[in-house]
């Protein structure tokens, strides 16, 4: 078991930078793949970033490419997204994962361990 805890997220200009986090307690986040999603109201959760269980490989959505980027710091056991260049569109609810699997997936229903989400509310 692993429990996920989300932070930082917040209101943001258009242009602005946010840094999510995602901290793990219960495991070693480097025992997991590790994802970020995110759902707006009324959509479908959708993948955003991911690292792999070695942290090596990293993927990233085609809306956010170049934007945003996944890392893990093993000692603090967490993830982060940075993001920058946010726009009004990347308004949603943020959600961290954890996916026993050694690649990354980015489909939500191959991970295991799920966040509460932290809600990211960018203005134009």
């Amino acid at each position: 078991q692993v429990q996920l805890v989300e932070s930082g997220g917040g209101l943001v200009q258009a242009g602005g930078s946010l840094r999510l986090s995602c901290a793990a307690s219960g495991r070693a986040v480097s025992s997991f793949a590790m994802g970020w999603f995110r759902q707006a109201p009324g959509k479908e959760r959708e993948f955003v970033a991911g690292l792999s269980k070695l942290g090596v490989v990293t993927s990233y959505a085609d809306s956010v490419k170049g934007r945003v980027t996944i890392s893990r710091d093993n000692a603090k056991n967490t993830v982060y997204l940075q993001m920058n260049s946010l726009k009004p569109e990347d308004t949603a609810v943020y959600y961290c994962a954890a996916d026993i699997s050694v690649g990354v997936s980015t489909m939500p229903r191959t991970y295991d361990y799920w966040g509460q989400g932290t809600q990211v509310t960018v203005s134009s």
